[in-house]
């Protein structure tokens, strides 16, 4: 018995990148999926039909799609992942700029990089990405989200050059939708069953080896993109006053910062699984650096400046900063929505004062279980006992 076909599909665990999945899985092949969380469908629960990789594609694991593309029995990749919020430029974070053009453009492009000699082969390889109609025209209210989907466009039909010229012909699809309904992208529910019939038509497009697909062109967008083209300006203030009375807009501040404080004397792994989880609740990552350790009767092996300068350069860590004497003050500064602290802290006298303070300020603290792992005070005492051995 011959091994079953795979297809990967990255962001396949929701929305029209799930209705892809199951459409692959109709079609005898086994689904992987990449994303951050497991597929919505009891359809792809067995391993059997279906082998699913966390993946967050703000931290993307390019090791396991260079992996993925070495297995031969891997004869497509669709890469679904995307998000967007309808608001004025004016109420986009930077941590929510940045996360836009990573997971929407960046980790895409890398992503198809690192399958880039199955799709430049000529053995048939289907491959595609999800654009967006809105990376094709003026999206006011959706700037940075269309700017990320044209960059996108951009580069697809770019490739599909390079791809013709290198002789093979294998190309790679461009799916460009308007809005649809069956997903949880504007805050609806995921309903494979609505998307079965466009999941059907992509994967048909990937088949014929398509450059680009707009659903619904006919009917919708060749008049739209026409609107587009004779005039542009226009075209932009019609978008942008339709956004508003439909009521999508989101004026208000979407990236929820976060906040944390330490020593980080000596930095270890605690101190970057620290980091890294705190990162995992938030969008935008401020670290507090204390300048000593006299708030716990203790000296600092290394400088204050080398500190700062170390827990800056970790990828998870969007801003550091010298911390303040309470966290609270650090709020007033920087009006953070989550504290992260370890589990050590709840109950104490400190925290509880935080707990009141945050109350009417919509701030969490959220509080990370303690761990067995390297801390400073192991640290230290081994430093202790070699000097002691001298």
């Amino acid at each position: 018995m011959s091994e079953r076909k795979k297809a990967v599909v990255v962001g396949g665990s929701n929305g029209i990148g799930l209705a892809i999945s199951l459409e692959w899985l109709n079609r005898g092949y086994h689904v992987v999926v990449v994303d951050k969380v497991k597929p919505d469908s009891e359809a792809l629960s067995s391993e059997r039909d279906c082998t699913f990789f966390p993946c967050d594609l703000m931290y993307p694991d390019y090791e396991l799609f260079r992996q993925l593309s070495q297995d031969p029995l891997v004869e497509s990749l669709m890469v679904t992942a995307g998000f967007g919020r309808v608001a004025d430029f004016q109420f986009l974070h930077q941590g929510e700029i940045q996360k836009l053009l990573q997971v929407n453009a960046a980790a895409a492009i890398q992503v198809i990089r690192c399958f880039y000699h199955r799709v430049r082969d000529t053995a048939p390889f289907y491959c595609g990405v999800m654009g967006s109609i809105a990376g094709w025209v003026s999206s006011p209210m959706f700037s940075v989200y269309a700017a990320s989907k044209a960059a996108l466009c951009r580069f697809v039909e770019s490739v599909n050059c390079e791809l013709e010229q290198a002789g093979t012909a294998n190309r790679i699809l461009n799916v460009s939708p308007g809005s649809f309904s069956g997903s949880r992208f504007n805050g609806g529910e995921n309903k494979p069953e609505e998307l079965a019939p466009l999941a059907r038509e992509i994967v048909e497009r990937l088949w014929e080896a398509c450059t680009l697909y707009i659903p619904r062109y006919q009917e919708t967008y060749r008049d739209v993109l026409a609107r587009y083209q004779d005039d542009p300006h226009k075209f932009g203030m019609e978008s942008y006053q339709y956004k508003l009375q439909s009521g999508r807009a989101q004026n208000r501040k979407g990236a929820v910062i976060g906040y944390l404080s330490g020593t980080f004397d000596l930095f270890h792994i605690g101190h970057l699984n620290l980091i890294r989880r705190a990162k995992q609740h938030c969008d935008y990552l401020i670290v507090g650096v204390h300048p000593n350790a006299a708030h716990k009767g203790k000296t600092t092996f290394i400088p204050f400046e080398e500190r700062m300068e170390i827990v800056g350069a970790c990828r998870y860590v969007d801003k550091v900063v010298e911390s303040c004497p309470e966290d609270s003050d650090a709020w007033e500064l920087w009006h953070y929505d989550r504290l992260f602290v370890g589990s050590d802290y709840k109950g104490t006298p400190r925290f509880l004062r935080y707990e009141a303070f945050f109350a009417d300020k919509d701030v969490e603290i959220i509080y990370f279980p303690y761990t067995s792992e390297t801390n400073s005070t192991q640290i230290r005492q081994m430093i202790d006992q070699q000097r002691k051995k001298q």
